[in-house]
């Protein structure tokens, strides 16, 4: 049987129960007026987004949105452009929800529309741009980009903005000001607030701080993302249960939730047993996982707070030379040795620590101290592949890259592809259905993006066609910036950006909550 758009008024109506295997799916169909529609994809498998198994059926883009889905006679209705998803899945545009980049430098995102990602979450680590975000945004809006982009306001630039900046005990004043910044952040369209709360200035705010901040958050529907304070294994559990307090007035999520130095499956279940307590706070208390077993952020996660800004680094180097020196032996040999550390930023990129160490013929700890805690940022293997796969499947934890464009860590070009091709074809770890859920209609909801995320009726049309199986994350440790390859086809906002490996246009728009 065929279902068509017939020259009606728009209606939506439930059409039938199409019945695949022991699986029921009901199909959401729209009677439309006269109407060219712009793309038609024929013959895939659709997987919507919301975890359910993939059933056959096509579907009619119309400007932006998804305007039909269903089975289509092709000899009445007029198509612009038809794409045969034969031997396909078709998904909704995956979101991810920790990424980084400069969209004014960078914009076209190639790294994000190769693996499939169709939006990005900036903002992030409690850094945002240093400016009233209604005027940030707006400037974005006329710039050209090749995903969409949802914005989060930092709390280490609302400290910064509102006068606090490095200071412990902020004034009452100063506290009020960044409370309204917040506020005005959230009125202009910001879907939260994140922390970096292991990063200076954040490092410096406490719940009496942080509590006020959360409940303006929760007042407006918002969401707290967190750098937690500290991600060693024996501090990991404090760290959550800090962002708890404030699950008591807003949505929190662990952002790029990890335990350094812990081990195995049965560590990761005791930690995600706190995002299932209930007790622990009124919302949902979600996270989101990266792939990879190194983390990668700048190089003062090694120096110790007393070595970071407000404070003098010549001055300490002068004063506690030797202090110093003995606690980044002490740091650098309980995040698995010189060898771990692996540089990004020239004049060390692709050179780890320990080849720094031989080169200069120094100590480790010598290289560091010359270096210091602002000048480079590294990737660092501290995490256990057991722990992590364990997080990485609960189902309240989504996906994230936490990677930008140019940055020299593979997650930034191969997290998404990698999902499908190590965790779901390799692996295992889930089923397709719930990877697709985990980076497309969780985030969507989570967050707070609206239509999108799921392939329905009436939402935008950001959509991927793919065979999983092709599905290949390329870049390594080694060359990080290459290209993820299989998704042969990626629609944003309705149109074709991406197709046979290559960016067609930039088509991304910036999303207001």
């Amino acid at each position: 049987m065929e279902f068509l758009p017939f020259k009606l008024k728009t209606l939506t109506f439930l059409l039938f129960f199409l019945t695949i295997g022991a699986c029921t799916y009901e199909v959401q169909v729209q009677l439309l007026p006269d109407l060219q529609y712009d793309v038609l994809i024929r013959n895939g498998k659709i997987l919507d987004g919301a975890g359910g198994q993939a059933y056959e059926a096509d579907v009619l883009v119309h400007s932006d949105t998804i305007a039909y889905i269903g089975m289509v006679d092709t000899t009445k209705v007029t198509v612009t452009q038809t794409i045969d998803a034969k031997g396909k899945v078709v998904t909704p545009g995956f979101i991810d929800a920790h990424a980084h980049g400069d969209p004014f430098a960078t914009g076209d995102f190639e790294n994000f529309l190769a693996m499939g990602v169709t939006t990005i979450c900036l903002g992030q680590d409690g850094n945002s741009p240093m400016e009233a975000m209604d005027t940030w945004l707006s400037k974005l809006e006329k710039q050209a980009l090749g995903v969409n982009i949802a914005m989060f306001v930092g709390h280490g630039t609302l400290r910064k903005l509102a006068g606090i900046n490095f200071e412990k005990n902020p004034t009452t004043a100063q506290l009020i000001a960044q409370q309204q910044l917040l506020q005005q952040a959230l009125e202009q369209g910001v879907f939260g607030m994140t922390t970096g709360l292991e990063y200076t200035p954040g490092i410096f705010a406490t719940d009496e701080e942080l509590l006020p901040l959360a409940k303006i958050i929760g007042e407006q529907d918002g969401l707290i993302m967190s750098h937690v304070r500290n991600e060693d294994d024996g501090q990991i559990e404090n760290s959550i249960q800090e962002l708890l307090r404030q699950g008591q007035h807003a949505k929190v999520q662990v952002s790029h939730m990890k335990s350094v130095y812990g081990k195995g499956a049965n560590r990761g279940k005791e930690i995600l047993a706190l995002l299932k307590s209930k007790e622990n706070s009124l919302y949902t208390v979600t996270a989101d996982v990266y792939p990879y077993s190194a983390s990668y952020t700048g190089i003062g996660i090694v120096f110790p707070k007393w070595a970071k800004p407000p404070n003098d680094y010549k001055e300490v180097v002068q004063t506690r030379r030797e202090e110093l020196l003995a606690f980044l032996k002490q740091k650098i040999i309980d995040r698995n040795g010189p060898s771990a550390t692996l540089f990004g930023t020239k004049p060390y990129a692709g050179k780890t620590l320990a080849q720094l160490s031989e080169e200069q013929n120094l100590s480790y700890e010598q290289v560091l101290l010359g270096i210091g805690p602002n000048r480079a940022s590294g990737a660092y293997f501290i995490m256990d592949d057991a722990l992590q796969e364990t997080l990485l499947a609960h189902p309240q934890v989504m996906v994230s890259s936490d990677g930008s464009p140019t940055m020299r860590h593979p997650r930034g070009h191969g997290t998404f592809a990698k999902i499908i091709e190590e965790y779901v074809s390799k692996r295992k770890t889930f089923s397709l259905a719930e990877a697709i859920r985990k980076m497309t209609s969780f985030p969507a909801t989570t967050i707070g993006i609206e239509k999108r995320g799921l392939l329905k009726l009436g939402y935008y049309a950001d959509l991927l066609i793919f065979d999983p199986t092709q599905i290949k994350a390329h870049a390594s440790y080694e060359e990080p910036h290459q290209l993820a390859s299989g998704f042969d086809w990626v629609l944003l906002n309705g149109e074709v950006v991406w197709k046979e490996e290559r960016l067609l246009e930039r088509k991304g728009r910036v999303l207001r909550k």
